[in-house]
């Protein structure tokens, strides 16, 4: 089998170690045997399965942990039963879905004038569809404004995690097309268990933050990375130091490289009474969001995912709709949300962040996004659950999150929204108004947050795009 070769930045400290493209040991990854580093406590790092689902093809099931009130438990789950917890089938979300679709087009003023001889007949009125705008900020593409607002924020009471030190990589095949969804490993000299892992995205690509995964004051000037997709593999020697370090590794030729794009699409909704004023317009812009993502000119082979939640007390923590590719069953469910509960200002972002990034299906060889829409921050003060602990598990399965403020989030729910979106490589999406302090004053291109350099469209023509834009770059047989 060809040798794997590395290539590098001549602006990146960075060292080769060694080159192979074989089969993959049975111990995955292998030791990395330079000197072994100092003993040191390492953050906790998440636990996780990597995405092996092969299909969504069924229909979307329903999985519930209730409010209750007490400990975060993972394992309580239960089927939803009578009143608004009831589980529908896919035959009712389908038939719920056409219902409300007939009523859009069927929507008509209740009587119309009869014509005269000056007068043509009544056009038909469209139904309203309130606009909902949004601007969007890439915290990776500018990244000096990203720690700049990091600065400018210092104390919040959110979990740090230090993204200063970033580090760019890069996989590509043998013909120089990026390699999606490659596993990467990090390790410590001298060590097998990795400190960090990673996936690439549809641009064989991912940031790797040292500082966010060891301990504070650990002193390793090297790391060893490891990247294997399928039985090829490589390995290749991160030299720390320098900020625009970027480290490029080649794997052999891509062998049953996809005939159709893959996107694994999750929206995750806060759907407590805050969001009660919202709820309907945004609803609305997710189903055009879905309805366009099906037409993309891609033709994607999309499975359709939905994580709502409230808080604890409230009729359901999280009530998950697992992956289907039943549109319309999608749609349905979708249609369902309502917006109730809440009560404090956070909400129970962790648990649902965990139950989306842990519990659901997800595919092999897929673009994997989520679409957070919320207006509050998660509890810092439960336990269970965090975070910091799941983007980084988010990461580590290849999963993007676009975060999506809606009125009223407060600045540590845009930082913490910052945070995950940035560390995955996601965006962050804040929506805008005529006037930013007044939500209820209509579409415009004002926003309350900290950003900078926006442009303003609607909300599902930019999630669209986001969405399109990363579909466009899987390499496709």
């Amino acid at each position: 089998m060809r040798a794997s070769r590395f290539f590098f930045s001549a602006l990146a400290p960075l060292a080769l170690l060694a080159a192979c493209a074989q089969a993959a040991p049975g111990n995955w990854p292998p030791a990395w045997n330079e000197p072994p580093a100092q003993a040191q406590q390492d953050y906790t790092l998440p636990s996780f399965e990597p995405p092996s689902a092969s299909h969504c093809h069924r229909a979307p099931g329903t999985r519930e942990v209730p409010g209750g009130g007490g400990q975060w438990n993972e394992g309580r789950l239960r089927r939803g039963s009578g009143g608004d917890e009831r589980e529908t089938s896919a035959g009712e979300l389908r038939a719920e879905s056409a219902a409300i679709d007939r009523a859009a087009k069927s929507a008509a003023p209740a009587a119309a004038p009869a014509p005269t001889l000056q007068s043509q007949p009544a056009p038909r009125i469209a139904p309203r569809r309130e606009v909902v705008t949004a601007g969007m900020v890439d915290d990776n593409a500018d990244f000096g404004e990203y720690l700049a607002y990091r600065q400018r924020n210092a104390g919040l009471p959110v979990r740090e995690r230090d993204v200063a030190e970033r580090y760019l990589l890069e996989v590509t095949d043998d013909s120089g097309r990026p390699v999606h969804d490659a596993e990467v490993a990090v390790q410590r000299a001298g060590r097998a268990e990795p400190v960090m892992w990673a996936r690439t995205d549809t641009a064989g690509r991912v940031w790797l933050h040292p500082r966010a995964f060891l301990a504070p004051g650990a002193d390793d000037r090297a790391l060893g990375i490891a990247v294997r997709k399928g039985a090829a593999w490589s390995r290749a020697t991160l030299r720390r130091g320098e900020q625009r370090a970027a480290l490029q590794v080649r794997l052999g030729a891509q062998q049953n490289i996809a005939q159709r794009a893959r996107l694994d699409l999750v929206f995750l909704v806060d759907a407590t009474g805050s969001m009660g004023d919202e709820i309907a317009k945004l609803k609305a812009s997710m189903r055009a969001m879905a309805q366009q993502i099906a037409q993309l000119p891609v033709q994607p082979d999309v499975c359709w995912g939905l994580v709502a939640y409230r808080d604890r007390g409230d009729a359901f923590l999280t009530r998950t709709h697992d992956f289907t590719d039943d549109l319309a069953a999608f749609q349905g469910v979708l249609a369902r949300v309502q917006a109730g509960g809440g009560g404090d200002m956070p909400e129970a972002l962790n648990e649902a962040l965990h139950e989306t990034v842990h519990r659901l299906s997800w595919r092999a060889d897929a673009a994997r996004m989520v679409v957070l829409v919320a207006d509050a921050p998660p509890h810092l003060d439960y336990g269970g659950p965090q975070y910091d602990v799941d983007m980084q598990a988010a990461l580590a399965k290849g999963i993007k999150l676009f975060a999506v403020g809606a009125s009223g989030l407060d600045p540590v729910g845009e930082y913490v929204y910052r945070q995950i979106a940035q560390y995955t490589a996601g965006r962050f999406v804040f929506l805008t108004y005529k006037d930013a302090a007044d939500p209820g004053s209509g579409p415009g291109t004002q926003t309350p947050h900290d950003v900078r350099g926006y442009s303003v469209q609607t909300l599902d023509r930019l999630i669209v795009k986001l969405v399109g834009d990363e579909l466009a770059r899987l390499p496709r047989g």
